[in-house]
C-alpha cells in the first residue's frame, strides 16, 4: 500500500530512541521529510544519521526540552522554516514516574502536568496555522495504554493522558473543518526502555517479563516497528476519515470493551 507521504513533513517528538525513533523510522521509510526533537542533541544527531542511512532519505535533527514553552516554540517554528510547512506532528515525551499516590507531591505533579499535557498542548496549537494553510493534517498523540486499563502506581501517567483523549476529542471537532484529524496511539507492553519502570521495585526483569505476558492473548511483548506501522497508516491519506479516537496496541491485553 503507498500511503503518499513522499515528500510531507513530519515533526516527531521524543525520537532519540524507543517509539518515537521507530515511527521516525517509518515515516521517512515512506518518504517523509522527517525532523526529530529530544533534549539529548548528541543522541539526537546519531540517531538521524543511523535513520537517514537506513532510508536513504534526510533525516534532520533538533534539539528541544517540550517542557520549556520558549523552546518549544523556537522549535517548531525552525522546524515549519526548514521545509515551509508542517503535515504531520507526533506528539510524544518520556512518561512521569511511578509511584503511589501518597508519595506524590506538588512538584511531580506539576512536571507531569507540563511534560504529557501542556506540551501535547502547545505543540497543537503551534503546528495549527501551518496545517489550515496546507488545508490538512496529522495530529498524532503517544499515550499509554492506561488511559483503557488499570496500570499500578500509573496515577502521574494515566491522568495526564486522559486529559490528552478529552483534548484530542475536542480538537477533532474543531479542527475537522480544515481536514486536520487528531488521534491517540495507546501502547500496552513495547520493547522499550520505558517498561522497565513499570517493574516492581528490586524485581527479576526476565521473571516479571514472563508473567506479563501470561495477560497477553499473543503471549508476547510488542515491538515498537509495530506500534510505528500504525501511525504512519494514521499519518496517511487513507486514514483521512478517521479521528477523534483512541487506538490501542497491546497484543489484545486490554479486556475492557469500551
Amino acid at each position: 500500500m503507498d500511503l503518499k507521504l513522499t515528500n510531507k513533513v513530519a515533526i516527531v517528538l521524543a525520537a532519540s530512541k524507543g517509539l518515537g525513533r521507530a515511527i521516525a523510522t517509518a515515516l521517512s521509510a515512506e518518504g517523509a521529510k522527517v525532523i526529530i526533537g529530544s533534549r539529548d542533541g548528541a543522541e539526537l544527531s546519531k540517531t538521524a544519521a543511523e535513520i537517514s542511512t537506513q532510508t536513504g532519505n534526510e533525516v534532520i535533527a533538533m534539539s528541544v526540552d517540550v517542557s520549556q514553552a520558549g523552546e518549544l516554540q523556537g522549535f517548531i517554528e525552525k522546524a515549519a522554516a526548514k521545509f515551509g510547512r508542517v503535515d504531520i506532528l507526533l506528539n510524544n515525551a518520556g512518561g512521569p514516574p511511578f509511584d503511589k499516590f501518597e508519595n506524590l507531591g506538588d512538584e511531580q505533579w506539576q512536571k507531569a502536568f507540563e511534560l504529557n499535557l501542556l506540551s501535547f498542548a502547545r505543540t497543537s496549537r503551534q503546528v495549527l496555522p501551518y496545517m489550515q494553510k496546507a488545508g490538512s493534517g496529522r495530529i498524532i498523540n503517544i499515550i499509554s495504554g492506561s488511559v483503557k486499563s488499570v496500570l499500578a502506581n500509573s496515577v502521574l501517567s494515566t491522568s495526564m493522558r486522559m486529559g490528552v483523549v478529552g483534548m484530542a476529542k475536542m480538537l477533532a471537532d474543531e479542527f475537522g473543518p480544515y481536514n486536520i484529524t487528531v488521534n491517540n496511539v495507546a501502547p500496552g507492553l513495547i520493547l522499550t526502555d520505558r517498561i522497565k519502570h513499570t517493574f516492581p521495585k528490586n524485581a527479576d526483569p526476565e521473571l516479571v517479563m514472563k508473567e506479563k505476558t501470561k495477560a497477553i492473548p499473543l503471549g508476547r511483548i510488542g515491538k515498537p516497528e509495530e506500534l510505528a506501522a500504525l501511525v504512519a497508516f494514521l499519518a496517511s491519506e487513507q486514514a483521512a476519515y478517521i479521528s477523534g479516537t483512541t487506538i490501542q496496541v497491546d497484543g489484545g491485553a486490554s479486556r475492557g470493551i469500551f
